[in-house]
């Protein structure tokens, strides 16, 4: 009984959002927990609606499972997946549309798995798809989980860092318009996020000396200056003020030439100016489900590379490789943390493990 105490306490709790109720995010959070294989990792608690829960289950027809319905995180059972209702019953689903009750939904869940993630409750934290338009409101005016995890954490920084089995790749600018990219990179940004990206790679993928490269904004790097000069006073400043702190980061690099000649291989990781300069190489080399996970925040969280999906939602069609990713990822970060900590706390650990 000692024994099976000591390995529950030891169980990481992942807390799961379920994301909008109208797109494929219960089908790869369903998916994803029918294999019994993850109760031996971890205790997932899905934050959502047993009614949405039940419906999905029928769409599906899945059969074999169900739900452990807790009322806090204390109730959770280690052996089974479990569900804390944060919706009105009588919410409507409408498969494949966007709808603000679903966004409504999807903002409730987030904000009650977060306050509980604030308050040790629960470990990490796996979000599932939202639609960024159906969940603004007045409390809520963020592009994203991204904005949103920040603010709410008052963290000085944060990156979203796309992770497979190919790269990891983050992005300066996320969700702005293109046309106003270039009002948000300057040095100082640039470098913060080399930094954020360099202590991720240590503390969370305990990577001793990681390597950074970094892309330049226009064609071709600016071609010395010819098709801009962002690379010469901004990104190429920002990088060797990086090496002079100690971080290997290197660039910057011109994108087309950098992933046709495949020279992400010889790194760590890579940042880029934004979002479709990296998610595109990103989702077009990867070979299997991919991951989101936010760099700099004090807590875990990630989610599946992927949204809403409408078109598929509800037919089955849904791959659940990103969702289960995701959820062992978080795992993974959780613990290597707790390494981490424990090699900065006891200087002996470090000295014979290195």
């Amino acid at each position: 009984m000692k024994e099976e105490k000591v390995q529950r306490q030891q169980k990481i709790k992942v807390g799961i959002t379920h994301g909008d109720i109208n797109s494929i995010s219960y089908e790869v959070i369903l998916k994803t927990l029918l294999d019994n294989r993850i109760f031996e990792v971890c205790t997932p608690i899905l934050y959502g609606s047993a009614k949405v829960a039940a419906y999905h289950r029928k769409l599906l027809n899945i059969t074999n499972f169900s739900f452990n319905n807790i009322k806090s995180p204390e109730e959770a059972n280690h052996k089974r997946a479990n569900l804390i209702n944060c919706v009105d019953d009588e919410i409507r689903v409408e498969i494949g549309k966007s709808t603000k009750e679903a966004g409504e939904a999807a903002i409730i869940a987030l904000e009650r798995a977060v306050n509980d993630l604030i308050n040790n409750k629960i470990d990490v934290l796996v979000t599932g798809p939202i639609n960024k338009f159906n969940v603004q409101n007045e409390k809520f005016n963020f592009s994203g989980h991204t904005d949103y995890l920040q603010n709410v954490f008052s963290a000085s920084g944060v990156l979203m860092l796309m992770i497979n089995e190919v790269m990891r790749i983050g992005v300066v600018t996320e969700h702005i318009p293109l046309s106003k990219i270039s009002d948000f990179i300057t040095k100082d940004v640039v470098l913060k996020k080399i930094q954020i990206l360099n202590s991720c790679l240590i503390e969370d993928f305990l990577i001793r000396k990681p390597k950074i490269a970094v892309l330049g904004l226009n064609p071709h790097a600016g071609d010395e200056g010819l098709l801009g000069n962002e690379e010469q006073t901004i990104i190429g400043p920002a990088i060797e003020e990086a090496q002079s702190q100690g971080i290997q980061a290197f660039g910057p690099f011109s994108p087309d030439g950098f992933f046709v000649a495949a020279q992400y291989k010889k790194f760590d990781a890579v940042l880029a100016m934004y979002h479709d300069q990296g998610l595109i190489p990103f989702k077009a080399l990867m070979i299997e489900g991919g991951v989101n996970y936010t760099a700099g925040l004090p807590v875990v969280r990630t989610s599946p590379a992927h949204g809403t999906s409408y078109d598929i939602a509800g037919k089955g069609e849904a791959s659940p490789d990103s969702f289960r990713k995701a959820l062992y990822l978080a795992c993974d970060i959780f613990k290597n943390r707790l390494i981490t900590k424990e090699i900065n706390k006891n200087p002996l650990y470090k000295k014979v493990n290195n």
